[in-house]
């Protein structure tokens, strides 16, 4: 009688009382403690329910093949043989597999450049569509033309010299759009007068337990670096503009991609999402700004390309309205356009800044711009006349960031050699930061949308409380460079500001946050 396992004859034999099956005693046993039930029939088993069997002890016959020194051998040169059989046959499957696999991998590639070249064509297809709607509004009367006037430290920008191609006609600021940049700022400000501060945003004591909670690879290796982020509170998404031409749009409480868009030929230097339609605009170093528009399965194409600049578009701030938005370049212009047609509206050149532009901003009210320059100074313009009221000087090295505080009255400004504070009701410094040193600058300020908090990133992300121009302005919280690379380019507070989203150059969207357990707290 044979093991209903081994199949060979037991030492130690023992019988199933349910199926009165034979086993050795030891497999039986050892499959039992692991499965608990019959090899055979399936069935619950118990080492109780097995009873060995008695037997004489009988010395078992060695098998004829290994009772003499050439049986062994060829014993041993059968098994030889059926391991090498088992080895070519096994070479053989692994030589089809990989002829299967190269040849899947070649049809992939073929069908990623049919994709990318078709990408390209559509690309360029609505360029040219965007160029000839564009070009339909520049019928309008010379007396629309003439509202674009000339001033004393911001010129505009002559048409009468760019040639027959009427991409580059400016018809000015109409007084229609000056009244309803006019009204929104009144809205606006009487409505701050009345601005309280949100019972649900993130106190003090919370941000101090601020730690790094995720951490997101958005863009490639090949080319890493986030220049860029912006975050559209309402929906809780992030955008991020990266070194590898792209912008990435990621969903913060899921922690997934939403869409990737690609259509630059450079590096994207700035992100924003505007208030309404599901838009979103990116300015690059290849001279260009493009207009984005999400549709319902997630992707988004490009409504517009925009070539009004000759350098690298530096900096994108979006209008309180959502319906215009300004972009400041490297050619020391900036240009005020129509979200909805893609068209400049106007196109203002600072004779006084020679080396362009590096940032820019909105005040929340909306009639005052703020841009920064490359030559250390931040000027205050005025929406409306397209001139400079004010500028601020002090800084060294070109003012990287600039950040309305929400209260209206405070300007946050970034260098070279650290962070500067401004009363804009006073037009003076009055508080200065150096958290790094001379050679590290500061890439980046923002103020939380309450005017609470100030965070600036360089060597590392600082959180600073925000109070008023007598009180201190004391550090909150410092986060380490988490990226290895020393270089934060660019943080944003989240909603209430209950988490802040950092940039470096690698390729990773950090959000620092309260851990799961302590926002389950908060709660």
């Amino acid at each position: 009688m044979n093991c209903s396992i081994s199949g060979e004859v037991p030492e130690e034999p023992v019988v199933s009382k349910k199926s009165g099956l034979l086993f050795e005693k030891r497999l039986i046993e050892r499959h039992i403690s692991e499965y608990g039930k019959c090899p055979v029939t399936g069935e619950a088993l118990a080492t109780d329910d097995i009873v060995p069997v008695k037997t004489g002890k009988i010395v078992r016959p060695r098998p004829v093949q290994a009772a003499s020194i050439p049986g062994m051998l060829g014993m041993f040169q059968n098994e030889w043989d059926s391991l090498m059989l088992s080895n070519f046959a096994m070479e053989k499957q692994l030589h089809t597999a990989r002829q299967e696999l190269s040849h899947a991998l070649y049809q992939h590639d073929a069908a990623c450049r049919v994709i990318a070249r078709l990408k390209k064509e559509r690309d360029e297809a609505r360029s040219l569509l965007a160029q000839a709607d564009r070009q339909i509004p520049m019928s309008t009367p010379d007396a629309v033309v003439g509202n674009a006037p000339v001033h004393s430290n911001g010129i505009q920008v002559a048409n009468d010299n760019l040639g027959p191609g009427v991409r580059n006609m400016h018809p000015g600021i109409s007084p229609s759009i000056l009244a309803e940049l006019t009204d929104c700022n009144t809205a606006l400000s009487q409505q701050r007068k009345k601005r309280q501060i949100s019972s649900t945003l993130a106190p003090i004591d919370a941000l101090e337990r601020y730690t790094q909670i995720s951490s997101h690879p958005l863009h490639k290796t090949s080319k890493p670096g986030i220049l860029s982020i912006d975050i559209h509170h309402e929906r809780d998404i992030i955008a991020t503009g990266g070194v590898d031409t792209n912008a990435v749009i990621f969903d913060q409480p899921s922690g997934q991609i939403l869409s990737t868009l690609g259509g630059h030929s450079k590096k994207v230097t700035s992100v924003k999402f505007v208030g309404r339609d599901n838009l979103v605009i990116t300015g690059s170093a290849d001279k260009t700004v493009r207009i984005w528009q999400g549709s319902d399965d997630g992707d988004y194409h490009c409504n517009h390309t925009l070539k009004d600049h000759t350098a690298e578009v530096q900096a994108v701030t979006v209008h309180a309205t959502n319906n215009y938005f300004v972009t400041a370049s490297l050619d020391s212009t900036w240009c005020f356009y129509d979200i909805t047609s893609g068209l400049c509206l106007t196109q203002v050149e600072d004779t006084s800044v020679s080396q362009g532009y590096t940032s820019v901003a909105f005040h929340p009210d909306g009639l005052i711009l703020g841009a920064g320059t490359s030559e250390a100074v931040v000027k205050i313009w005025d929406v409306k006349s397209q001139t400079r009221v004010a500028k601020f000087d002090g800084h060294i090295g070109a003012v990287t960031s600039i950040s309305f505080s929400e209260n209206g009255y405070f300007l946050a400004t970034a260098a070279r050699d650290g962070v500067k504070l401004w009363d804009l009701r006073k037009l003076k410094n009055f508080r200065t930061f150096t958290p790094y040193g001379p050679d590290t600058p500061t890439n980046s300020v923002e103020f939380d949308f309450s005017g609470s908090y100030l965070a600036a990133a360089g060597s590392d992300i600082r959180v600073i409380q925000a109070t008023s121009v007598k009180q201190e302005w004391n550090t909150v919280k410092t986060f380490p460079d988490m990226s290895g690379t020393g270089k934060g380019t660019s943080v944003k507070f989240g909603p209430d500001a209950k988490y802040i989203a950092v940039g470096s150059m690698d390729r990773n969207l950090r959000i620092f946050g309260l851990p799961g357990k302590d926002v389950e707290m908060e709660s």
